[in-house]
């Protein structure tokens, strides 16, 4: 079996957890996931099975979308309502500073990722460090948040959609928005509403998957690009890996196909006019 399963990833659960129930449910262990979620986070989670694995390095690059939900006066190790609270503050702000706030976010800025995070220093995952108390510099990263929506919960609790680029940290997020704001601020929900063409509105719960467990062609996430279907000798060179003789716009990528439909490759125009691999999806 080859293809994407968009799963609805449920609250407790880690984003290794729930390709090991892919992989009991389609009967492969070639299941690879893009994107971690944490544990207490919720929403789309695209796992894919079989060759479909080859196309994991696609999805991680793109955009996200979250809802998630905040408290301001509280600050915890973890940057979320999971950790231990290390400060609280007297919230003495209102709806307008928090909205204007989360605004000041919006855009090209630098986030310095948080120490509960997979992220190795000298092949040591943060995380470890910090379960043992200890403490790192990290260098900051640029980061995008394209918009930034807040709307007020109750008292002094807001929640906020957020769309921005692979490598942020919403939890971070909330907590650098509790800082400029003097009162800190700690994340309670999270969930996923967008990776890429993947949306909630395809996702399915472990329990759906498992009473049908249908896969999503591979070829779905390259939709954007123009489908080509080439002949029994381009078909031939595509699967020795040299380049296969087509009309073909430089540096444009291609969806290729065989003549019976098989979804061969995700191609490049090369400068000759011709279709180069960059990525092969065939059956060996």
């Amino acid at each position: 079996m080859n293809g994407i399963v968009i799963v609805d990833k449920p609250k407790g659960m880690t984003s290794h957890d729930v390709v090991s129930r892919m992989r009991r449910i389609f009967g492969t262990r070639r299941v690879g996931h893009s994107g971690t979620l944490d544990p207490m986070a919720t929403g789309v989670l695209p796992v894919f099975v079989g060759r479909a694995t080859r196309a994991c390095e696609f999805a991680l690059c793109d955009e996200k979308a979250y809802t998630a939900a905040f408290r301001l006066g509280i600050v915890t190790d973890t940057q979320d309502i999971t950790g231990e609270v290390v400060k609280t503050c007297e919230v003495n702000v209102g709806c307008d500073d928090v909205f204007k706030a989360c605004e000041s976010f919006c855009g090209k800025i630098m986030q310095t990722p948080p120490m509960f995070s997979a992220i190795k220093i000298d092949g040591v995952p943060l995380y470890k460090l910090a379960r043992e108390g200890k403490s790192v510099e990290r260098k900051s990263r640029e980061i995008t948040v394209s918009s930034i929506t807040t709307r007020h919960i109750k008292d002094d609790e807001y929640e906020i959609d957020v769309a921005c680029s692979k490598g942020t940290y919403i939890r971070t997020l909330v907590y650098d928005i509790g800082e400029k704001l003097g009162c800190g601020a700690s994340m309670t929900a999270l969930r996923r509403t967008k990776s890429g063409i993947f949306t909630i509105d395809r996702a399915r719960t472990i329990e759906e998957i498992q009473d049908s467990p249908e896969l999503v062609p591979l070829d779905f996430m390259f939709s954007e690009y123009d489908a080509v279907t080439i002949n029994a000798a381009g078909e031939k060179k595509c699967r020795n890996g040299a380049p296969v003789p087509y009309n073909a716009e430089e540096n444009r990528l291609y969806r290729v196909y065989g003549e019976n439909g098989e979804f061969l490759m995700l191609a490049k125009g090369a400068g000759d006019g011709s279709l180069i691999t960059v990525k092969s999806f065939f059956e060996v």
